[in-house]
């Protein structure tokens, strides 16, 4: 199966990979042959992309690093916690939540599990799963980042599991931002910037609190906004007044949410998420921890169309251990012209070929 995106997506094509709801129900099943009413179904529920079967992908697996099952149950466990604490004052959403930290520290459990028993580099499909509310899948999303950032960076099984309850909560002031601010789909004026930013102190506020976990939990919520220059909030810190722990969070939660679909913007595929953080290594980003994150994760997930420097096309077939930049392609087209032939093409074998560029819009028919 592979990539293609949802302006391309034409009568007749094979969805490739099951469409799951909020409920953990098949919204569009793997496939289903597309129709124009599909099509005007996926672009009403803001998917973007969407995997097909065709010819030149066919017996490509793609396959995320977390197992549905578990996914399944993180985020229910995060949308209940959540849920239990909308409306309320902070010290009792505070109370609510000690009662769960023991059920958040089993998820996080699991999810390192999953990393760590992984041979693989983490490949995360958001655009395969649908949610109601974003904060919901993007507290998942984070949380898997951190916790492969960090295990990249060599933390302790002790450190990883903190760092993953403080994903998982980081953005848990956002309970108590009003819902036309935290989901206005055109820009925030700087009057409700200024609102949307209070959730970063709401959060620490109510989880320094807590009995059941460590206080660096509180200023993981209240640090992941801060910017080593100190152009971040809500308190301008600068590098060395940034735990380690919320420099990683905040690498993982901007990538998160470029990669993904947001109300006010479209999604970017992984290697452009990655370029917009490498672009502010050193001086937003912790320069370590962008690049554990870029040894770590997925930059062209399997099925996605590569254009190479040298006019080539191909398919990522499946990815390399050594380098997550580096796939291996199944090479379907040289100079324009499809091959009767495939093969393989290893790019850490090939030094000189770069990617020119991600193509999820190729649609040519294979003769």
């Amino acid at each position: 199966m592979r990539l293609i995106s949802i302006n391309v997506l034409k009568t007749g094509m094979v969805i490739g990979r099951t469409i799951w709801n909020e409920a953990g129900l098949p919204l569009i099943q793997k496939d289903v042959v597309v129709t124009d009413v599909l099509v005007g179904r996926l672009k009403q529920l803001g998917i973007q992309y969407v995997y097909i079967e065709d010819k030149i992908s066919e017996g490509i697996e793609v396959e995320e690093t977390v197992p549905l099952a578990v996914r399944k149950k993180a985020v229910k466990q995060i949308t209940d916690t959540f849920y239990k604490i909308k409306g309320l004052d902070q010290k009792s959403a505070s109370l609510v939540i000690d009662k769960q930290t023991k059920e958040i520290g089993k998820l996080v459990d699991d999810l390192l599990n999953s990393i760590i028993n992984s041979e693989e580099i983490l490949m995360i499909l958001s655009d395969t799963f649908l949610y109601d509310e974003y904060i919901y899948q993007h507290s998942f999303q984070v949380t898997l980042y951190s916790l492969a950032i960090a295990k990249e960076m060599g933390y302790s099984e002790s450190d990883l599991r903190t760092i993953g309850i403080g994903a998982i909560l980081h953005d848990v002031g956002k309970m108590v931002t009003p819902a036309e601010i935290l989901f206005k789909p055109g820009r925030l004026t700087d009057e409700e910037f200024t609102m949307m930013k209070q959730h970063a102190r709401s959060g620490f506020d109510i989880l320094r609190n807590l009995h059941t976990v460590s206080l660096l939990v509180a200023h993981c919520a209240f640090q992941h906004h801060e910017r080593l220059d100190g152009s971040g909030y809500p308190r301008s810190l600068v590098d060395y007044e940034i735990h380690p722990y919320a420099k990683i969070i905040a690498v993982a939660d901007v990538f998160d949410a470029v990669t993904s679909n947001r109300v006010y913007r479209k999604k970017m595929v992984p290697s452009q998420g990655i370029a917009i953080i490498e672009a502010g290594r050193g001086t937003m980003f912790d320069a370590k921890v962008v690049d554990a994150l870029k040894k770590s994760v997925v930059h062209y997930p399997n099925g996605t169309i590569l254009e190479l420097t040298d006019g080539r096309r191909g398919v990522v077939a499946n990815q390399n251990s050594e380098d997550s930049a580096l796939p291996c392609l199944r090479i379907f087209e040289e100079d324009h012209q499809i091959l009767k032939t495939t093969y393989t093409l290893n790019l850490i074998e090939e030094p000189t070929v770069s990617v020119a560029k991600v193509d999820t819009e190729y649609v040519r028919e294979v003769e």
